[in-house]
Parts: structure tokens; C-alpha cells; sequence
């Protein structure tokens, strides 16, 4: 993914997301890789107040459409707290690769298919389906 300059994010997420950095939980490998370039990520961020974050932004628990651009599959996933977590039902961790990555992405971006499963191709955002601020339910 071609790195953008303003990645928005919500002083509650942003909140939330410094605790989960800095707890004492156990986390493997890969999570610890994970809440690095989270760290990083976050220190780039434009964080704004949940009501001014535009629609158009993955913020924490948002339910998205992907679209591979090479077969035209759809993935519809939710972006969530490891604790939320269950990739069987498509509720993928901030701690993944791909949670990562989608974190303050907007409509249209394109990232790397293999963060999500190991596979080459790209990725785009076609549609935020639910994100909680524009309806309100900012504290999910």
C-alpha cells in the first residue's frame, strides 16, 4: 500500500489503542511485530474528535468490502480488538496484518493482497459498510 500522508483516527481509538499497546498482556510474536507498526502508525495519525472523522475512513470495529482487483472476489470483513477477534466469522484483530493495514484506510485505497492470506495480488477498499461514529456509536 502506497503509505498515505493523513491517516485519521479518533481519540477514543487512539486511546484505546495506546492502552492495548502498552499493557502487560502476553501477546505472540506476530502480535508484538503487530503493536509495533501500530506504534508506528499511530504516531503519524491525524487524530480527530469521533464526530469529525469522515465516513469514508476505517475506524476501529468498521465493517469493510474488499475487492480483489484481479479476480473481482469480495471480502467483507470487521476490523476489531484482538479480544473481539474470530477469523473464521471474518472479525479479524488490529494485531494482524491486515488489521494493521486497514486502520484509517479510506474508499478506494489499495493495499496487498498477502496480509490478509498469504497471497499475491492488490486489494481495494470499495465500501465501508458500517463504521460506528457515523451512526453515532462512537464507544463500540
Amino acid at each position: 500500500m502506497t503509505e498515505r500522508k493523513d491517516i485519521y483516527i479518533t481519540n477514543f481509538d487512539l486511546q484505546r489503542l495506546l492502552e492495548l499497546i502498552n499493557s502487560d498482556k502476553e501477546f505472540a510474536e506476530e502480535e508484538r511485530a503487530m503493536l509495533v507498526k501500530l506504534d508506528g502508525k499511530l504516531d503519524c495519525a491525524k487524530v480527530v474528535y469521533w464526530r469529525d472523522i469522515p465516513p469514508n475512513v476505517i475506524t476501529m470495529n468498521s465493517k469493510v468490502c474488499l475487492k480483489d482487483l484481479f479476480t473481482n472476489e469480495k471480502i467483507v470483513l470487521d476490523l476489531v480488538f484482538p479480544s473481539d477477534a474470530n477469523p473464521e466469522r471474518n472479525r479479524f484483530s488490529i494485531l494482524t496484518p491486515i488489521g494493521t493495514t486497514l486502520l484509517g484506510c479510506q474508499i478506494g485505497d489499495i493495499i496487498d493482497r498477502q496480509v490478509i492470506e498469504g497471497e499475491y495480488g492488490r486489494l481495494v477498499v470499495e465500501e465501508i459498510l458500517y463504521q460506528p461514529e457515523a451512526t453515532g456509536n462512537f464507544n463500540l
